[in-house]
Order: C-alpha cells, then sequence, then structure tokens
C-alpha cells in the first residue's frame, strides 16, 4: 500500500515535535525527515505540520494522519510480537531505560550473565536519573522507583526501595548528632535534586509525621555523586539503601535519627501495554527479578 512507510516518520515528527529528534529517534539526517514530511503534504496535498523555528506542531489533518497511523503501528507491532512470542528462544534487540546509581550499582554487573544466557539478544541500556518517555524514546522498558502516573504502561514489582538519612563519622564529629528532627536545622543538609520531594523530607516517628525542608551547601542531580559528598563529610543526606547498604555495613557511613523512619518506595519493571509480550521483554524481567527481587534485597540485608 502507498505511504506504509510514511507512517513512522509522521509518528515520530508527531511525538516529538521538531525534525533534528524524530531524525534522531530514526537514525537518519534532519533534512531527510524534511523532505520526507514535505513530500508526503504534496501527495496527499494537505499540510500535516506547522513549522516554526521554535518546533513543529500538528494541523487538523496531521492530528487526523497521526491517529490512525499510530493504530497503524500498535497492529504492526503486535504482528511482530505475535510471532516472536512463539519463538522459544528470545531475540532482537532489547532498549532498556534505568536510573544511574542503581544501574551502575545493581544491574550493570548483570548484564553479561544476561546475555550469555540469551544469545540472541542484543542490549542497548540507557542510565540517565531523568523520567524518560518509554513510547517517545523507543524503550522496552524501564526499571522505576516510585509512584507511577502513566496508566498506559504495566508495572511488575521487583524489590522494596528503602530511604534513610545518613553523615560520615568525621562529620558527626564535628557537629555533632542531631536528636530530633528540628536539630537538623543547624546541620548542613545535603540533596539530591531530581527527587520528586527533594524540598521536603518527610519523618515518621512514633506514628507521628514530621517533615522539614532541607538546606545546605550542595544539591546535585545525581546519586553517586550526593553519596561521594557525604562520604567526604561534607553533611547530612538521603540516601536509597541500595546505595548506602555497604557503606553503612562497614562503617563508612551513620544513620542519622534511626528512629524516625523516611518513606519507602518500589522498583518496577515497567513497560508498555502489549497484548503479546516480546520474550526478551520477559525473559529480562525474569532475570533482573531472580537476582535482584524479593521483599528483603540483598542491599538491605547488612544495612
Amino acid at each position: 500500500m502507498e505511504g506504509m512507510g510514511d507512517i513512522p516518520v509522521v509518528v515520530a515528527v508527531a511525538e516529538t515535535q521538531g525534525f533534528a529528534a524524530a531524525a534522531r529517534r530514526l537514525g537518519v539526517t534532519k533534512s531527510a525527515v524534511s523532505k520526507r514530511i514535505t513530500q508526503i503534504e504534496r501527495r496527499l496535498g494537505a499540510q500535516l505540520f506547522h513549522r516554526s523555528t521554535r518546533n513543529v506542531s500538528m494541523t487538523e489533518a496531521g492530528e487526523h494522519f497521526y491517529a490512525h497511523a499510530v493504530r497503524a503501528q500498535e497492529a504492526a507491532q503486535e504482528a511482530e510480537d505475535s510471532v516472536l512470542a512463539l519463538q522459544e528462544a528470545p531475540k532482537g534487540r532489547l532498549r532498556v531505560n534505568v536510573p544511574m546509581a542503581f544501574g551502575r550499582l545493581h544491574v550493570a554487573p548483570l548484564i553479561s550473565t544476561f546475555l550469555a544466557r540469551h544469545p540472541g539478544v542484543s542490549m542497548e541500556m540507557l542510565m540517565d536519573d531523568r523520567v524518560a518517555d518509554l513510547f517517545a524514546d523507543g524503550f522496552d522498558l524501564a526499571l522505576r522507583g516510585g509512584t507511577l502516573a502513566d496508566s498506559a504502561l504495566v508495572a511488575r514489582k521487583i524489590a522494596p526501595l528503602h530511604n534513610v538519612l545518613v553523615a560520615a563519622p568525621a562529620y558527626l564529629e564535628r557537629h555533632g548528632a542531631p536528636e530530633a528532627v528540628r536539630d537538623l536545622s543547624t546541620h548542613n543538609c545535603l540533596q539530591y535534586s531530581y527527587s520528586r520531594d527533594f524540598q521536603e523530607w518527610v519523618f515518621n516517628s512514633g506514628g507521628e509525621v514530621e517533615t522539614f525542608r532541607p538546606g545546605g551547601s550542595y544539591s546535585v542531580n545525581n546519586g553517586d555523586a550526593l553519596r561521594e559528598a557525604i562520604l567526604g563529610g561534607t553533611g547530612i543526606g538521603r540516601l536509597p539503601t541500595f546505595s548506602a547498604g555497604p557503606d553503612l555495613a562497614t562503617g563508612r557511613l551513620v544513620r542519622v535519627l534511626p528512629q524516625c523512619r523516611l518513606p519507602s518506595q518500589t522498583l518496577y519493571a515497567v513497560y508498555p501495554e502489549r497484548r503479546y509480550l516480546p520474550a526478551k521483554v520477559r525473559v529480562f524481567i525474569d532475570f533482573i527479578l531472580e537476582h535482584l527481587g524479593g521483599d528483603q534485597p540483598s542491599w538491605d540485608q547488612n544495612a
């Protein structure tokens, strides 16, 4: 059918709102995307996109084309998934998005074992603390912690994620250990800026909820960098136990206000809802559950 090859191009431009971003997704040049869209518009006799120096937006005709194009893409993907689901051995490229610190500490060391177990699978893993758009960025699945808002994604629980307030022994020797939440106001409190609640720490002490607005000399958008600053004695900070666990076990870090519990989260494997789950996605989720799943994950056992 004429125009079937146009569908991925129109969808990419519509979802990324730009020719350059669409080109990166499709693996072609920006000029190739622009030229293809112009050819499609000429063939249809209708303008699909408004162009400006800042972005690209859909016209009414473009919105109609996009709505049908997405359904056509989904049908094509479902057809491919139905065939892949019948295969005993998973195969194909697997694109995974994971948080930076968690991915480095707990996922990256497992990848060689996974690929050796499934030689038909090739893997592309993006470690990023920002929440990626699985649809727009073309990921097969992601590992995410916290509250999941996107109902278009399927979520499978992997493990609990606990948080603790910690400091280096050297810092506490210089400044003393706070005995109550209010005492934190006299301390240098370091923050992870990508946290959804980084401007307010919430504590539960004996059933009573207390909040504190931290302030200090350092805020960073990377969990590893925050941990290094805390280990260096710069101040007190909140870390997940998957990062702080080994340091707590060896005494390099000490818990602060251990009687006050911080909210816990859950680590999920999330993926776009499909009628047929590709084998490559299914075996990776099963593999992560095998090595990292459970109510008491390995990083909590000695923390």
